[in-house]
């Protein structure tokens, strides 16, 4: 689909639309388009890289998007190919709930490229999508299920501690459903929690495992631990 004006980088008819960042013909930022890419975008902007806290579409991770009709397509790729494989899995698994939280899509596919974890993360999102044709998928499925809960839970706590230096880590036990701020980081985790079959209600603790039991006071040292491992990328120094 392209604009009158020739600067975008949609192609063919009203149908079908194609943006490639890697073309050399793709602008840096996104312009001339028309709806519904602009209602992908729109959302893709909602999705926060769980690292820097910014949308993944001002970092450049969407590497290409295509609509056609209500089908969506879009390939990310990360900064780095050693990026910790549970925030990749988070990160893909947010840009199929924003796509499919939309009133018209009918079927939404995420692929991580050249992530060195690509084909396991690739084949647990087509998992999540309902194809069940590969070995194991339902395993490879509660797996990253519980992975992305993880890292969600992580994001979401590890925030409210950096927001809030009143906050004290030996306090996270105590932090309920109710507590969360506002955002897309809660929204994330409340999915995840919901892909578990843990419950949402205000009252209800936030920091538990993926069988819903909570953690104490006493296993939240290791907690963080295990967090901040989880987080950091192979061959990185870099914490919290």
């Amino acid at each position: 689909m392209h604009s009158e004006s020739g600067d975008s980088c949609f192609t063919g008819d009203a149908r079908l639309a194609v943006w490639d960042a890697r073309s050399s013909r793709a602008p840096r930022r996104w312009s001339g388009m028309r709806i519904p890419e602009q209602d992908v975008l729109v959302a893709l902007g909602a999705v926060v890289d769980p690292e820097r806290n910014e949308p993944i579409t001002d970092l450049d991770f969407v590497r290409s998007l295509e609509v056609d009709g209500g089908r969506v397509t879009v390939h990310l790729w990360l900064p780095t190919s050693f990026c910790a494989p549970n925030l990749a899995y988070l990160t893909a698994s947010d840009v199929k709930d924003v796509l499919t939280d939309l009133s018209w899509t009918r079927a939404v596919t995420v692929e991580l490229d050249d992530h060195h974890d690509s084909e396991v993360i690739n084949r647990g999102l087509a998992a999540d999508a309902g194809h069940r044709g590969a070995l194991g998928a339902d395993e490879l499925l509660l797996m990253f299920r519980r992975k992305a809960h993880a890292a969600a839970l992580e994001r979401v706590l590890i925030g409210m501690l950096r927001a809030d230096p009143g906050i004290a880590e030996t306090e996270l036990h105590r932090v309920t459903i109710a507590d969360l701020p506002a955002g897309g980081a809660t929204r994330a985790l409340l999915r995840r929690r919901a892909a578990l079959g843990l419950g949402s209600g205000g009252a209800l603790p936030v920091l538990v495992d993926e069988n819903g039991r909570p953690y104490q006071a006493g296993e939240i040292p290791l907690w963080l631990r295990r967090a901040r491992f989880a987080r950091v990328p192979a061959g990185s120094s870099s914490r919290f």
